[in-house]
């Protein structure tokens, strides 16, 4: 099942500011929000589904990148992107999107203990990921080994006896105007709610280690030297059980030897003797996945190109692919022997050798233009 469009989901258009955008994600999250909709695993998913949305439209650089790929920029079901978020990732980056709507304390009961406790997040691994001409055209699936901070074997938490979990503790001071209430996050668990109950051997205070983890990325085809890819929640470990990290993936592509890339079109130089041009000939021409015959008509002129419509990149929004577009160049020998100087001078007396073109021999520039029409 594919993925709705971010925009349809929160009822925005892309022209919608920040304030517009936030406001349509609070009243679907009020609308769907577990604590009004208890048992109830559809409107679990619209909630979920928003918040998704609301993730990638709220960050400008997430939301320029989906507004020029949609999906595809964002992993789609390659297994990038926004998917598979959990109450705890929802709660813990947009709590402060409820306001009182919930009993006050920004989540309400939802899970019986959120209150102001912090849910910490770790923090994001980056990994560069090369990638052939073949692997862009076709998609790819990649096995990498990454060394990531993860929980320790047998490590265990506890509710923090100082602030019930609560993350924060209250303190009452008087002063000449009356007595003042103050809150600040716990200085025994340090706002996670959370201490560490039993500590492996080898582990840091908030119950890591770091170990090697062989991670499978489906990177989507058409994808671009430069283009950053992040795959949630295979970054390193929350600290004291929080949410994981990201994995964010940059993309390098590696230069085909002989074909070229512009944008989603393909480019290959195809070289040819003035015999072959003046008689007509044919040729096979490699491409990203096998070899295409092609035939070249008598006359040919240096500087045609020939199309081969579809066989190029395919786009990352899914609309085709572009094209393979093989570039006709004669070869003028530089050196020639005493024999073949006499033959071409023979030849170059003969007014069927003598430049002579008509309209429908097109120029560079019409040449340039049928391109990029």
């Amino acid at each position: 099942m594919s993925k709705r469009d971010y925009y349809e989901v929160l009822g925005v258009s892309k022209s919608a500011s920040e304030a517009e955008i936030k406001k349509a994600y609070r009243k679907l999250a009020i609308q769907f929000h577990p604590d009004k909709n208890p048992d109830d695993k559809e409107a679990e998913e619209k909630f979920k589904e928003a918040a998704e949305a609301y993730e990638v439209l709220s960050n400008p650089e997430k939301k320029q990148r989906y507004d020029q790929f949609g999906h595809a920029g964002m992993g789609g079901a390659g297994g990038f992107g926004g998917g598979g978020m959990n109450m705890d990732d929802i709660f813990s980056q947009f709590g402060d999107i409820f306001g009182g709507a919930f009993g006050g304390g920004g989540f309400g009961g939802f899970g019986g203990s959120r209150g102001g406790r912090r849910v910490r997040k770790g923090t994001n691994l980056r990994i560069k990921v090369k990638l052939t001409l073949e692997d862009i055209v076709n998609g790819v699936q990649k096995k990498i080994k990454v060394n990531k901070l993860v929980n320790a074997e047998g490590v265990t938490f506890k509710t923090c006896t100082s602030c019930n979990g609560t993350g924060q503790v209250t303190r009452i001071a008087n002063t000449i105007l009356g007595q003042m209430q103050t809150s600040s996050p716990c200085p025994h668990c340090g706002g996670d709610g959370k201490t560490i109950d039993k500590k492996p051997a080898g582990a840091n205070d908030d119950g890591l280690v770091r170990k090697e983890e062989m991670i499978t990325i489906d990177i989507p085809a058409g994808v671009e030297d430069g283009m950053q890819l992040s795959v949630t929640g295979k970054g390193n470990a929350g600290p004291k059980d929080g949410i994981p990290g990201d994995l964010i993936v940059l993309v390098e592509e590696v230069a085909h030897e002989s074909i070229k890339r512009d944008g989603s079109n393909l480019l290959y130089d195809h070289y040819l003797s003035f015999v072959d041009a003046t008689l007509g000939s044919s040729a096979e021409i490699p491409t990203v996945n096998g070899k295409v015959k092609i035939n070249i008509d008598p006359g040919t002129q240096s500087g045609k190109v020939l199309r081969l419509k579809g066989k190029g990149v395919p786009h990352l929004q899914g609309y085709g692919n572009g094209d393979f577009l093989i570039y006709i160049n004669v070869w003028t020998p530089q050196k020639v022997s005493k024999e073949e100087k006499e033959m071409l001078e023979k030849l170059k007396s003969s007014d069927n050798f003598k430049p002579n073109p008509t309209k429908k021999d097109k120029g560079f520039f019409d040449r340039m233009k049928d391109y990029f029409n």
